[in-house]
């Protein structure tokens, strides 16, 4: 079974000790939104760069490493690779997490577009970005679990 959450099984444990609604996803999304800011902030964190170190060194979980690959992030040019490189370090030195997008519903200059355009958010502004996009990866998740 692929984990929703990356490296956080704390939100399924405690979804799991709440009554259900019936609807699986909401009921992970309400405990990720009733989460501390600190604990929202180490869920972001706990993900991966795209096309970052993680997946030079397969480290990835195997549904990241499949998500960065359908959006071809482990087909990059030698010049694609530099601008990520960039963006991912201009971006984590503006807001001290990794960029988080779900890959799966674009492609690679999607990806860089969002990238620079959300450096310019501030920095509430680009957790609750953050955590909407899990929100979008967790619910791609559990359909193809289902």
């Amino acid at each position: 079974m692929t984990a929703l959450f990356e490296h956080s099984p704390w939100i399924e444990a405690r979804a799991d000790a709440r009554p259900s609604s019936g609807d699986r996803h909401a009921d992970l999304m309400a405990v990720v939104y009733d989460a501390t800011p600190e604990e929202q902030l180490a869920l972001i964190r706990a993900h991966p760069e795209l096309a970052g170190k993680a997946a030079i060194d397969k480290r990835l979980t195997d549904a990241s490493a499949a998500e960065q690959a359908s959006a071809g992030l482990d087909r990059l040019t030698a010049s694609e690779y530099e601008r990520f490189h960039a963006l991912n370090a201009a971006y984590r030195a503006r807001f001290d997490f990794p960029f988080i997008i779900c890959v799966r519903l674009t492609d690679k200059a999607g990806i860089l577009a969002a990238m620079e355009q959300r450096l310019s958010h501030g920095r509430d502004e680009e957790i609750a970005t953050a955590l909407a996009q899990i929100g979008e990866i967790v619910r791609l998740r559990l359909e193809d679990a289902a």
